[in-house]
């Protein structure tokens, strides 16, 4: 082996790793909400679980990937340890797709049809298709759809060129050495293991397995333990993102460790026995990227059908090994390793975004009440409210901030942005809450109180804005476009009441049947009402908005003002009902 194919397989190598890498966070970013709906299928459904997580692999082309987006849904609490064992387990088997995929490089055939099936013949055709569609086009769809080929074509170009200069060492007797020493079952796991470890992908080390076979040196025999031992390197990723996590998340990736330790001792045992006692003929002969494909094909799924029916053991071994501690864990809001795959990320931003928006209509409704009855543990709760909404923001914003910053579908990128602007209307609520509340506890320090004329008043925009506050956090956590779509015409309405109540204690000024300091309360009173209904007009045209991807808001808002049908009566229909005694 010269300098010069060093080198080649070192740039092949760089090539086939960056090109998986590239294809992965395309694929991923592609498939965007397509993926997220796999969390419906979370169940405790074994063959749902298993299919999840098959589909989710095969679709990333990762299982670590798949396995460390599961320890963060552990960590968030949003996945049970039950659900990641079996979705780990079908991470397992989706991972052999890659090697399907690499073992393409071996089609040989006279027939054009079939030779073009070579990776060889057709990745240039699918590398200037792929610079075309990333270059020549505008569209996000097709520039991704573009770097996937793109990333697809330069793994190929890697694996070929790996290949290519690995292919001198078939007559270099050191490394038929170092290949016979790997026959050893032992030494070949723990060759498998350490590779994968330190890669930290077992379809890139199958990979570079596969070029190896291309010099013919690798047999069968020295190839299976190898195999059998990626598949334990490979956990080391998941081992790694739960340094930090809660106990769950540890067990789940001990679980990924735990299933694959079982499953090579199993199965290279029994293959080391019926080696010794058949001698297997298969073992010595040649492989080929073919046969290193249907190897780690043939193991994972055996591996699976073996451990399946014992998901329930697994779980109670990982407990075993990873025990309850003294003292109590605090649930993680929202986990650092969802990053990595964006459209889960942004599910669970969304499932905290809805608790926030519920704490905050919980703060408005109980701040009106204390209007008519302040008691201390009203005051209290509405003050915990308050200071939850604000670390809702606080670790919401932070987070949506960090994600931004990877590469997203237009949909999650929208729904991100979205959520970033309608967690400062849901915490900018319950401070109004409080406002309101510090207006009921001036009117009873002070001792003052409203005429009965005023009193009417007030309650009639109090249950305006009572039933403004619940069709917008309703239609928001619903995602309900039509009560979205009531929210403006009553948002109106309150404007309307605030100037008609405005104007009425003027004149109960004037006639002197009410004090000039009842009327700075009345007016901050007022604002604080107003301003909630503007926040909540603010959250239903962000619902219609992140419908619409072209909906211009403040477009929309002056039409349907100016010229709906369905504007004018619904805002009629609400001023009948709220109109002022």
């Amino acid at each position: 082996m010269t300098y010069s194919d060093v080198l080649s397989l070192i740039g092949g190598l760089c090539l086939f790793l960056f090109g998986m890498q590239i294809m992965g966070a395309y694929l991923e970013k592609r498939a965007g909400s397509s993926l997220r709906s796999f969390i419906g299928k979370l169940t405790t459904n074994r063959i749902a679980g298993f299919l999840t997580g098959l589909g989710v692999t095969a679709v990333i082309q990762s299982s670590s990937a798949t396995t460390v987006m599961v320890v963060g849904f552990v960590n968030s609490g949003v996945m049970t340890l039950r659900q990641a064992i079996n979705v780990i387990m079908g991470a397992n088997v989706g991972t052999t797709v890659t090697s399907w995929l690499l073992s393409m490089t071996g089609i040989s055939s006279s027939n054009p049809f079939i030779a073009m099936l070579k990776p060889a013949n057709f990745t240039p055709i699918l590398a200037l298709i792929g610079i075309v569609l990333y270059i020549g086009c505008k569209s996000d769809k097709k520039k991704d759809i573009g770097a996937i080929m793109l990333g697809f074509a330069t793994l190929m170009f890697g694996m070929e060129a790996m290949s290519e200069s690995v292919s001198g060492l078939r007559n270099v007797p050191e490394f038929q050495n170092i290949l016979l020493m790997f026959s050893n079952p032992i030494l070949g796991v723990l060759a498998g293991t350490v590779l994968t470890a330190v890669i930290q992908s077992s379809s890139a080390s199958v990979g570079i397995l596969q070029a190896l076979s291309s010099t013919g040196a690798v047999t069968i025999g020295t190839a299976i333990p190898i195999i059998m031992g990626q598949n334990i390197g490979t956990c080391v990723t998941a081992m790694l993102s739960s340094i930090g996590a809660n106990k769950n998340a540890h067990r789940a990736a001990v679980v990924h460790l735990s299933f694959n330790i079982i499953g090579t001792a199993i199965f290279l045992t029994l293959y080391c026995t019926a080696n010794a006692i058949f001698d297997l003929a298969f073992a010595g002969a040649a492989a080929s990227a073919l046969s290193i494909a249907i190897i780690h094909t043939v193991f994972n799924v055996g591996c699976t059908i073996f451990m399946l029916p014992l998901a329930g053991f697994l779980e109670k071994l990982a407990i075993r090994l990873v025990p309850d501690g003294k003292t109590p864990e605090v649930e993680s809001e929202l986990d650092e390793r969802l990053l990595a795959t964006p459209a889960f990320a942004i599910a669970r931003c969304h499932s905290m975004s809805v608790n926030m928006a519920q704490r905050a209509m919980e703060s408005v409704q109980l701040s009106l009440d204390t209007l008519e009855a302040l008691t201390p543990e009203k005051a209290k709760t509405i003050r915990a409210l308050e200071h939850e909404t604000d670390h809702y923001e606080d670790v919401l914003g932070s987070y949506l901030v960090k994600l931004s910053a990877r590469p997203m579908s237009n949909a999650d990128s929208q729904e991100a942005t979205t959520i970033l602007h309608m967690i400062g209307d849901f915490e900018r609520l319950s401070d109004h809450a409080v406002n309101i509340l510090y207006s009921a506890e001036e009117i009873r320090q002070k001792d003052f109180a409203f005429s009965q004329a005023a009193k009417a008043e007030l309650r009639v925009m109090m249950d305006a804005v009572r039933e403004i506050v619940r069709r917008a956090v309703t239609a928001y956590q619903q995602n309900d476009m039509a009560l979205a779509s009531t929210v403006e015409p009553m948002e109106k309405v309150i404007d309307t009441l605030k100037e008609q109540i405005r104007t009425r204690h003027i004149l109960r000024l004037q006639s002197g049947d009410c004090s000039l300091e009842m009327g700075f309360v009345l007016s901050d009173l007022l604002t604080n009402l107003e301003r909630v209904a503007d926040h909540c007009s603010n959250i239903a045209g962000c619902i219609l908005e992140m419908q619409h991807a072209d909906l211009d808001l403040h477009e929309y808002l002056a039409d349907v003002r100016h010229g709906s049908e369905d504007f004018r009566q619904e805002y009629l229909a609400m001023q009948r009902k709220y109109a002022l005694p």
